[in-house]
């Protein structure tokens, strides 16, 4: 699902953002990614969300990430085409945080990273050390798959350019605290983006 802006000006960046497990319901349709890319719709970025293979209606079956991956590169390769050299920013909540960022970190066109509810406690996220590119991880002070000890302890072995911000008394799914989300997300587009 792609949203574009209905201003017809040239965009300065493009956005596609990744869901969550789809074998514990994740989809596009997902609270925390419908947020995101509402967020990002609202600042005049197209938006790209899909499904991963055998979520939703998509063909295929699940394939714990490593097909997922390709799933993103095939997600970026439309973008790509469909906006050429401008920077693509991908966003990505839980399963979709440690699938999208690890393929977005590798790819050039991806200029940016989003990780919300990264679920460090039992993911693999170790790829992260060697992102040099700007990053903002949103996670909930009680979440679940990714404690705030962990998650601190992940982004302080980072490289910069990267920002945490804590959303206070949060789960992972950022249960009544999307404001929240929308507010962070909004604030670190507009300064690192003041024509947005």
């Amino acid at each position: 699902m792609l949203w574009t802006p209905s201003a017809a000006r040239a965009a300065q960046l493009v956005a596609l953002v990744c869901h969550p497990h789809p074998l514990y319901g994740g989809t596009m349709h997902n609270k925390v990614v419908f947020q995101v890319a509402k967020t990002l719709h609202q600042l005049h970025v197209p938006v790209l969300r899909f499904n991963f293979r055998g979520a939703g209606l998509s063909q295929g079956e699940h394939d714990a990430g490593r097909g997922e991956q390709e799933d993103v590169r095939a997600a970026i390769e439309f973008l790509a085409g469909e906006y050429a050299w401008i920077p693509i920013l991908l966003a990505g909540f839980s399963f979709g945080a440690s699938v999208g960022l690890r393929v977005g970190c590798a790819d050039q066109r991806v200029t940016e990273l989003v990780g919300l509810g990264i679920p460090a406690d039992n993911s693999d996220v170790s790829f992260l050390k060697a992102c040099r590119k700007p990053k903002l991880f949103l996670q909930g002070e009680r979440d679940e798959l990714g404690s705030k000890e962990n998650v601190q302890a992940l982004v302080e072995a980072l490289p910069e350019p990267k920002r945490l911000v804590v959303v206070e008394d949060a789960d992972h799914f950022f249960a009544g605290k999307l404001n929240k989300v929308d507010a962070t997300l909004r604030q670190w587009l507009k300064e690192r983006h003041p024509e947005i």
